[in-house]
């Protein structure tokens, strides 16, 4: 068994990207990190480093149980890494996915003339007329 895998095998092989160019390029942008050092594509991964990769706008973090330069399904993922993601990079997915919704039921389609003068409204409210500024 290897000891050593490049980095862009192993997010890919781990399902991480969809891609091998897609980690690549993560990788040249600074995106990845492993042990907080920002990596290029050729660095290798040891079992027990923590992998750190920036996907806008939280920074998810895996520690490296076991390598494969191989795609595998994923059921067994959960085998080869394990999320260490910290409690508040946590909280900006659930901060996101609220700020996803606006309220309207899917299916309802886009919202009438009424209803955008009505959201407009609620979003800027007007508090004064601008003839009152003409004194």
């Amino acid at each position: 068994m290897k000891t050593e895998v490049r980095i862009d095998k192993w997010l890919w092989a781990v399902r991480l990207f969809k891609t091998r160019s897609l980690a690549v390029e993560a990788c040249k942008k600074g995106r990845v990190f492993i042990n907080n050092v920002p990596v290029k594509p050729s660095r290798n991964v040891k079992t027990g480093d923590i992998v750190a990769v920036k996907k806008n706008p939280v920074l998810y973090s895996f520690e490296v149980l076991a390598l494969s330069e191989n795609r595998m399904n994923v059921k067994l993922v959960p085998g080869f890494m394990k999320n260490v993601t910290t409690p508040d990079q946590l909280a900006l997915i659930e901060l996101g996915k609220s700020a996803g919704r606006t309220g309207r039921d899917k299916g309802t389609g886009r919202p009438t003339k009424k209803e955008r003068r009505e959201l407009d409204q609620f979003i800027e409210p007007v508090f004064f007329d601008d003839d009152d500024w003409d004194d």
